[in-house]
Order: C-alpha cells, then sequence, then structure tokens
C-alpha cells in the first residue's frame, strides 16, 4: 500500500510506486484529497493498474477502510507531510489512507517531506516519536534544496532509498529500530585508486553499495553517520549522512584518522588497494614498440589494522574481508585468519568471485567476531546484511551514560 500526503514532493511517488511494479509487487495507491492537487488520480491509476480513491465511501460493499490496511504485507507512505503524521500519531480515520493505517498489522513505513521548521517543531517531533514507540518506521529525511529557495533537512528521500529501504523490511519486519539514536558512527565505502599517471590507475571492482547500505541503514537507526566515500558506482548520497570523499588509500586512511575521532562505532567496508605505484608519472605514459618498463609498486598501510590499534576505549571497530578458496583453505578459513591479524571485534567475510559480492545488488557471507562467534548471512539485499552487522554493533555498545 502506497500512502501519498499532500506536500509538494508527491510528484517523486510516481516514481517510487513505478520501483515498486517493476520489481513485481501489486500496490494499491492511496492519496490524500490534498495529494491529488499536486499528482492526478489518472497517474497512479496508470501507473498501478488498480482504482483510486480517497474517502471511506468509496467501494462501500467492500468495506475498503478496514479490508485494505488487513491485506497490505507493507504500508510505505511517501510523502508523509507533518499533518499526515499528527493525523497518524493520534489515530485520526478521516480518510480512506488513515483509516487503512488503523487496521494495517505489518510494517509502516513513513517518508517524511516538509520545510525544515515543520520537521524541527516540537509537535512534529513529539509525533514522529510516538509513531516510532508504536513500531512504525520513520525516515530521517533528506537535506537539500525544499519548496522556493529554502534549503535544509524536510527533503525527501531519493525514491530508490526509500525502495531499498522497503524492501529492507520486506525482508525483516524489525530491520530498522531506532537502536542507535544518540550513537556516532563511521563507515568507509567503495573502492580506492592508485594513480600511475594522469589517465591510468590501479583499482578494483567495488562499486560501493554495501558500505552506502551501511551508512543508510544506521542513520535510519537514529545514528549519526559520516560515511567516508572512495571511489563509488553511480550512488546517490544517503539521506542524513555526511558524506567526505576521498580518491587513494593514503586519502582514505587520513580522511578515517579524522572522522573516528569520539566515535562508537566504526566499519570498514572499502575496498582498499593493497599496493600503489612507486612513481606517478607526471605525463600519460606512452606505449611504443617496446614493452613497457616494470611497474614498481610499495604497499599501502593496513588502515584496519591501524584503527584498531588507536582505538578509543569501548569503540567497536569491524572490518570487511573480500575472500576466494584456494589449495589452503575456503573464504571461511581465510577470514579466521584475517580476524586474528587485524584484531578488529567483528569481521565481514564475503566470497567473491562468479557474479558475488561485487557490482551486484544482494550479498551474503558470514560474521566472525573476536570472541569466537559465527554467524552465517544468507543471501539478501546489502542493506539486509547491513542490518545484521548493525544488530552486532548494537549489542557490544557500551550503555550510555
Amino acid at each position: 500500500m502506497l500512502g501519498v500526503a499532500g506536500g509538494i514532493a508527491a510528484y517523486k511517488s510516481a516514481e517510487l510506486l513505478r520501483r515498486f511494479t517493476e520489481t513485481g509487487h501489486s500496490v494499491r495507491v492511496l492519496p490524500t484529497a490534498a495529494a491529488l492537487e499536486f499528482v492526478g488520480a489518472a497517474t497512479f491509476e496508470a501507473l498501478s493498474g488498480r482504482p483510486v480513491a480517497t474517502g471511506v465511501f468509496a467501494d462501500v460493499p467492500s468495506v475498503q477502510h478496514v479490508r485494505l490496511g488487513q491485506q497490505a504485507d507493507l504500508v510505505v507512505v511517501a510523502p508523509a507531510t507533518a499533518d499526515l503524521m499528527a493525523r497518524a500519531a493520534h489515530g485520526r480515520a478521516d480518510d480512506l489512507l488513515t483509516a487503512s493505517l488503523l487496521t494495517a498489522r505489518c510494517p509502516v513505513l513513513f517518508a517524511p517531506a516538509m520545510h525544515t521548521e515543520m520537521w524541527e517543531h516540537p509537535a512534529t517531533r513529539d509525533n514522529v516519536a510516538l509513531l516510532r514507540s508504536r513500531g512504525v518506521v520513520v525516515l530521517e529525511p533528506a537535506s537539500g534544496r525544499l519548496t522556493g529557495k529554502d534549503t535544509g533537512p524536510g527533503r525527501l528521500p531519493d525514491p530508490a532509498e526509500i525502495a531499498e529501504l522497503a524492501r529492507l523490511l520486506l525482508e525483516r519486519p524489525d530491520a530498522l529500530p531506532h537502536d542507535l539514536a544518540g550513537r556516532r558512527v563511521v563507515v568507509s565505502a567503495g573502492g580506492t585508486r592508485e594513480a600511475l599517471d594522469p589517465v591510468r590507475y590501479l583499482g578494483n571492482r567495488s562499486s560501493g553499495r554495501q558500505g552506502y547500505a551501511l551508512a543508510r541503514v544506521a542513520a535510519q537507526r537514529g545514528a549519526r553517520v559520516t560515511l567516508v566515500a572512495a571511489h563509488t558506482a553511480d550512488l546517490g548520497d544517503p539521506a542524513s549522512v555526511e558524506v567526505v570523499r576521498v580518491g587513494s588509500a593514503l586519502q582514505l586512511r587520513d580522511a578515517m584518522r579524522d572522522a573516528v575521532r569520539g566515535a562508537d562505532a566504526v566499519v570498514m567496508a572499502a575496498a582498499v588497494a593493497d599496493f600503489r605505484p612507486v612513481a606517478h608519472a607526471a605525463n600519460k605514459i606512452k606505449k611504443g614498440a617496446a614493452d613497457p618498463p616494470p611497474l614498481a609498486l610499495t604497499t599501502n598501510p593496513d588502515i584496519l589494522v591501524e584503527l584498531v590499534g588507536a582505538r578509543e576505549p569501548g569503540q567497536v571497530v569491524v572490518g570487511f574481508a573480500a575472500e576466494t578458496g584456494d589449495e589452503s583453505g575456503d573464504p571461511l578459513h581465510h577470514g579466521r585468519a584475517k580476524l586474528d591479524r587485524k584484531g578488529c571485534d567483528l569481521l565481514v567475510v564475503n566470497a567473491v568471485g562468479d557474479g558475488r559480492a561485487f557490482e551486484v545488488a544482494d550479498n551474503a557471507g558470514w560474521l566472525l567476531a573476536a570472541d569466537g562467534g559465527e554467524t552465517e548471512l544468507p543471501s539478501g539485499s546489502k542493506a539486509l546484511l547491513a542490518s545484521r552487522v548493525w544488530d552486532a554493533v548494537a549489542a557490544r555498545l557500551r550503555p550510555r551514560a
């Protein structure tokens, strides 16, 4: 069920609806009367293939205001305006959407969109807290351009991000508790590039999707998140996340050293180049008739080991290991050895190759703990794996003073 409240961001709900239907979901759109001032019913009906109504007296014999909520597997309200959340928080049932919210027993996700002053008003904050206390997932909004010239927090998260989190709730309804509120976490993502000349570089296949999923899920579980992003695929910045961009392994090292001060948890999901060229050519290396000279390499610092060695009391450090099997052992065997060498609290081991882990939407692996615990992470979205990692981190965080 896709609820659409009456705000200018309602036009983005058409893209969200398209994403839901193109991934095989049957969607019933429930706009408010005000939403239809921004996007016509014909648009929602054409994209969903289902009729659209706003009032509780629509199709009375089928008792829609009860049945729609009862039958839903997931309710997403995007945009969720201050007015809609106020009515939902206080149990109003004066249109088809709010009545259906009262009968829904499935996961419910609200994606707020409003001006900054409205989002920060004590009444709205109280309504958000009340909804969350009842198990409703209320996303943190993005920060950016609002209506007119205004800029600030209150912007609707990108439809792709909402769709990713909606999939997560279908995979795991309890994946987004607000248990990281008041915590600060740092996540690295993407692949570093080590320059050979102004054109070429040594790199790897990391898309950054897993690191971005970790940052996105942490932010929506209430954490204040810094994402140190090396080179990634064309990924939108997660809502409510500070993004620091870097290029090389040495730049990533410097950025992480700065970012982790005072952090409760650090997750090194970036794929850091093990080696870099000894020298960087000032001009493009030309291809001649002779073979090129050998490429001299030097070893990059082990950033994870350095972070472990310098961590503050109580700070939880998580590493990632992309492994392949060989004659000496399988990926899990190599992951256990790496956990011993790195000294981190938790290590996520991914088996890579044959279309696994890199440049794909899903992921799987194992979560190894320094205390000897091992948990299999079955295949699912990268947000699902991220939620499991944050479960383990949250269980290890020191109680707040």
